[in-house]
């Protein structure tokens, strides 16, 4: 199948267009009103990720790759990350914000999400700092600080409308993901469970450590209880630990993510909102 490349944001320079054509191969070159381009019958490759895409960025526009035709009602799942993704705080550093270490722990958030620290381990480091702490900053985390990523409503309204699935694979903690899924009617929803003891955190997790080998077994596993295909399924992250998940999509979507992950990505979405993933498809 055909590929397009869908150029959006804003007005696009006439020279970038030029520059995106031939470095991918553009067949024909459409308008998208209102601002958008589609590049038809296109080559992603080495020259668009080192040269084109950097451009793109600078001038604050998002662009995706897609199978020429496809619609957001062709696909049967779309999976989010959690933190930094469907919501726009890193739950975890914010929880050590009430043990006074938040800057330590964020430090530690961002070189794990660039994919220079071992997952688990990091994962355990940042966890630590939560020993001691009443459960209750829990509460107060998702209720004064967590908000929904611009966007994310409105693309929930638009997959459902389309009959897609959806589910949230998450690194961070149940707390919030069960939160989320109850009160925006998600349909799976997994992540670590913190360890609570006499109403304080112990520090630890129970379980399952849900890590990026983890979240990419959960999209096999949900499109096989679905009975879908991969390219069926939409996936959406930020960090180096989506990676393996976004690999188990037939579109996988980088939201302001790392370099890393948008080298990986289908579409890299750094300046709109999370409803553009319904404006590529629409």
């Amino acid at each position: 199948m055909s590929r397009d490349l869908i150029i959006l944001g804003g007005a696009v320079p006439t020279f970038l267009i030029d520059r995106a054509a031939a470095a991918t191969g553009a067949a024909s070159i459409e308008p998208r009103p209102p601002q958008a381009v589609r590049l038809r019958d296109v080559w992603r490759n080495a020259e668009f990720d080192a040269e084109v895409a950097p451009l793109l960025h600078q001038e604050k526009l998002d662009w995706a790759f897609i199978d020429s035709g496809r619609k957001l009602a062709d696909y049967g799942l779309i999976v989010f990350d959690m933190d930094s993704t469907l919501i726009t705080i890193e739950c975890i550093d914010e929880l050590a914000d009430f043990a006074g270490r938040k800057a330590e722990v964020s430090a530690i958030t961002e070189a794990a999400m660039r994919g220079e620290l071992d997952y688990r381990e990091s994962l355990g480091q940042r966890v630590e700092v939560l020993a001691g702490l009443d459960a209750r900053v829990l509460a107060r985390v998702y209720s004064e600080r967590l908000q929904l990523s611009p966007g994310a409503g409105e693309l929930l309204e638009a997959v459902r409308a389309a009959g897609l699935r959806t589910a949230i694979l998450s690194g961070g903690f149940t707390y919030f993901t069960e939160r989320l899924r109850i009160e925006h009617g998600f349909d799976f929803a997994t992540s670590n469970r913190l360890e609570i003891a006499n109403g304080k955190l112990t520090g630890r997790v129970l379980g399952e450590v849900i890590d990026a080998a983890a979240k990419a077994e959960h999209v096999r596993r949900l499109r096989a209880e679905f009975g879908l295909e991969r390219e069926q399924v939409i996936a959406i992250g930020d960090g180096a630990n989506d990676i393996p998940m976004l690999g188990e999509a037939g579109l996988a979507v980088a939201f302001r993510a790392k370099p890393a992950t948008r080298a990986k990505a289908d579409a890299a979405i750094n300046f709109g909102g999370l409803d553009r993933i319904a404006e590529v498809l629409g």
